[in-house]
Formats: C-alpha cells, structure tokens, sequence
C-alpha cells in the first residue's frame, strides 16, 4: 500500500462505495459502519503522508506517473507537495466526521454515503492530480455525488439549490476546459515532442508555444482558469450559490461543502494558474487583493444582516475566504520582499486550513440545535446557554475561534496574511481590517440572541450535546486550540513549496 499511497487514499472511498451497493438497504446500521470503514482508511494514510513527508524537498513526492490514454498522452499522473498534504490531511479529517454526523440519516441511506464516498474519492484526486485532464475528471467528478447529497437530502428548496450548485459549477468548468485545451495544445513534452496535460510541463515557460507566450493570449487564459476557480471559492460577484447550498444541505454536507470544496478554488489557482501563468499572477495582484476586501466586507455585511443560522456561516465563510484572497494577491506583487511574500502566502494556506477546521464545528454546531429545535432562526431563542451548557461551551469556543480570538488557530493565518499584505497594500490592508470588527459584530451578536438573555419557555425540554455529536466536535476543537497556540506542524508541511512558488511566479 505504501508504494501507491495516493492511489489508495484516493479509491478506497470508491471500494467502500462499491460494497456499500451490495448491502441489503434495511441493514442500515451495516452501511453506515462500512462508510465509516471506508473513510477511516485514508485519514490512516494521511496521517501516514503527514510523518513521512519531507519538510524540506521543493519536489513532488510519493509520484504515481503512468500512461493513461497514449494516443493523447494523458497520463495517470500523482504526487504532492507541501501545497497538497495540508488539503489532505483536512479532507480526509473532515470526511471522517462527517460520516458520524450523518449517521442520523435515515431517507436512502445506501445511496447517501455511497455518494458521500464517491465525494470524498473525488476531492482526494483534485488534491493529488499532476495531468491537467486527471485534475479535471476529479474536480468534474464532485459535481454529481454533491447535486444528489443537496437535492435528495437538503430542505425544502433543495432542489433549487442544487441546481443553481450545478450550473454555477458546470459554467466555471466549461471555462476552466477551454483553457485547459490550450494549454495542452500549445505546451511541448520535451521527452516525447507532443502535446502535454502535464501540470510540471506546463509551469516550464520554455515548453510553451509562441503563440501561448503572447500577453493577449495568456489574459484570455487567466481569466478562463480564473473564473472557473473563482465560482468554487466563491469570490464576489460568483458567491451567489452558496448561502442557498448550505442553507439546504445536510449539515455533513455543508461542513465539506465549506471545510474542504471552497478550498478547491483557491487551491486550483495556486496549484494551476500560478505556477503556470506567472506573469498574469503578477499582472493581477493588485485585482486580487480589491476582490479579497470586498469578500471580506460584504461577506461580513451580509452575515450581519442574517436571521438563520446556516445562512450567517455561510456569508461568513466568504467573508473569511477573501483573507484568504488578499494573501494570495499580495504574495504576486512585483518587487515585495521575500519574507513578506512568504508571510501573506503562507498565511493564505494556513488560513485555508484552519477555514476549513473553524467553519466545520460551526456547521456541526448548527447541525446540533436544528436535530433539536427543527429551526435556525436566530431571534426564536433565548437563554439556551442554561439549557444547555455544554453546548453552549462547543459553540462559544469555535465562535471565538471563527473571529480571530488571538491563542485559538483562526487568529494565525489572519495575521501572516495582514503581516504580508501590509507590507505589499497598506490602504487594502487597513480597510479589509474593518472586516475583523464586523466579523466580531455578527459572532457575538449571535451568541448573544440565541444563548444569553431569558430563557425560551418553549425549549424546556432541550437535551444538551450527546456523545456522538461531541465526538465529531472534540478532535476539531483540540486540532483549533494545539494548532493556535504551535502552528508550526502545519507551517513546517507548507514553506519549501510555497517559497518555490514565490519564487517561480516572480521569476
């Protein structure tokens, strides 16, 4: 298993998916154990990746490189690098507790976490691939399993959601194949003289065609790419999808919606239009970080203005993302110093990761007073912080972590990026930092109407978290509070790589 550690990492979930169908549909308890089963192995295998990872290699490693389809040399191509093993770690983690929070699920339960598996294979290939067309299978290869998980399972307008989902996605796609076809068809394997899916190719400037290497033409492509990815981040104005997805979805469904799919977008430029556009990258830091403020503070408005629960997460998390976005334009800016660019580049990763871990206990959270009380309605509760107490020590913790409470993980990505970016946009910096002030505003502003103040009369009878809930909350918690106080397993994974990268983009 170790010499094609990816590949199994990768099609276990699908194995799992696969012997799920053979499950008699009443056995529910079986199919829910099996997808446990399945999910367990590569979170194992991550673990695995995350020791014998070496820190300091600039390199892809644990490479699977075989010929796929020869006649268009497409090539089964996998590896990883400090980019990579952090969105693996996080997506293996996270699909692995979500398998315990859906075990409430009772409408078609064969169908549902066989999905789910086929979502989880699917992220893994994103985060792995090397050949252009293989990323591009697994990111198409998403779409599907997250329309039915929405559309089958989610609320009462899951279908409309999960259409919108579906043609937002399909649009951004359409583009991103578009650029992807010429790339392949203007970049040169220096092995064998043909065309190329190959993503290490495709960043060698010297393989590219006179006509790929025109400024024109590589605008055209940027923005393809760039669009394609900016839908799944979602970046204003592409964001409209999202609070109408989470607010229909499973709670499962929306913690890997928010924890692991967002993350594909950012992921996808830094992995693809960085490294291989470096010159664009540079051209459009500065559009960048103007698109990362107003994430930011429309996110943040937004969320303010919100009376459910699931819907003020979800515009907190395009809030959140755009932080993400200034680090990244930041880091792109001609003539910035090294150690700042490393600071708002790795702070941009790291902040992606610990997005992904902070947005998924407050899901979880969410999850747990809707089983409850049927309703997220902000203003229909009151006091339940006596009512339960445990609960209301879960969500206050990851409410602090969501604003930035300095000692908890939140906190550290915030400020490498701000660090950077200051140095790179200063009037950028200091308005998007108006962002954090809301971001306070609207966290405790819900902690306040739905936990403090006279109890609801109504909500008596509430039983506090359970065992199974605080299992899925507890191993994110402790991940937030080690990772906020020594961030540096994840810093150390990540700054080889992204320093190459820096490198690579400013030439």
């Amino acid at each position: 298993m170790g010499e094609h550690i990816l590949s199994w990492m990768t099609f276990f979930p699908v194995i799992g998916a696969a012997v799920i169908a053979f499950i008699p549909s009443e056995k529910k308890e079986i199919i829910k154990t099996t997808a446990a089963a399945a999910a367990a192995v590569p979170l194992i295998l991550a673990v695995q990746l995350f020791i014998n990872f070496d820190r300091d290699a600039t390199g892809m490693q644990f490479v699977e490189h075989y010929t796929w389809i020869k006649s268009f040399n497409i090539e089964y191509f996998m590896g990883i690098d400090g980019l990579s093993v952090p969105m693996l770690l996080l997506t293996a983690f996270l699909s692995f507790l979500c398998i315990f929070a859906s075990w409430g699920i009772n409408k078609s339960v064969k169908g549902y976490f066989a999905l789910f598996l086929i979502l989880e294979a699917g992220m893994m290939g994103v985060f792995v691939s090397l050949d252009f067309f293989l990323f591009y299978v697994f990111w198409e290869v998403m779409l599907l399993p997250m329309y039915f998980l929405i559309g089958v399972w989610g609320g009462p307008r899951r279908e409309y959601a999960a259409i919108k989902f579906f043609l937002y996605t399909l649009a951004g796609s359409v583009l991103m194949l578009l650029a992807m076809i010429a790339l392949y068809l203007n970049t040169t394997d220096p092995v064998t003289g043909g065309h190329t899916f190959n993503m290490l190719h495709m960043m060698d400037q010297a393989n590219h065609s006179t006509w790929l290497l025109g400024t024109n033409v590589r605008h055209l492509l940027w923005f393809g790419l760039f669009i394609g990815f900016a839908i799944k981040v979602p970046i204003f104005p592409f964001h409209t999808w999202l609070p109408d997805a989470h607010v229909e979805a499973p709670t499962a469904v929306s913690v890997i919606l928010a924890g692991v799919l967002l993350k594909m977008g950012t992921y996808g430029l830094l992995r693809i239009s960085y490294p291989i556009l470096p010159d664009q990258a540079q051209w459009f830091a500065y559009a960048m970080v103007v698109f990362g403020a107003i994430n930011i503070l429309y996110g943040a408005y937004c969320a303010m203005a919100q009376s459910d629960m699931k819907k003020l997460v979800a515009y907190s998390s395009v809030s959140h993302m755009g932080f993400v976005l200034l680090g990244m334009g930041a880091a792109a800016k001609v003539g910035l110093s090294l150690p700042a660019a490393q600071a708002a580049l790795n702070g941009a990763v790291l902040q992606m990761f610990h997005h992904g871990t902070i947005t998924a206990m407050m899901f979880l959270s969410v999850g747990v007073i809707y089983d409850r009380a049927h309703h997220r309605d902000i203003n229909g509760f009151g006091g339940l912080g006596m009512q339960m107490p445990v609960y209301f020590t879960f969500f206050s913790f990851c409410l602090f972590a969501a604003l930035g409470l300095p000692g908890l993980s939140g906190f550290v990505g915030e400020a490498m990026i701000f660090i950077g970016t200051f140095a790179a946009f200063k009037t950028i910096a200091i308005i998007s930092a108006l962002g954090l002030i809301i971001g306070a505003a609207y966290v405790l502003w819900m902690l306040q109407r739905v936990f403090l103040g006279p109890k609801n009369d109504k909500y008596d009878d509430l039983p506090d978290i359970n065992g199974r809930e605080m299992f899925t909350l507890v191993p994110i918690g402790i991940l937030v509070l080690l990772l906020g106080v020594y961030p540096m397993p994840v810093l150390n994974l990540m700054k080889t790589s992204l320093t190459h990268l820096i490198k690579a983009v400013a030439g």
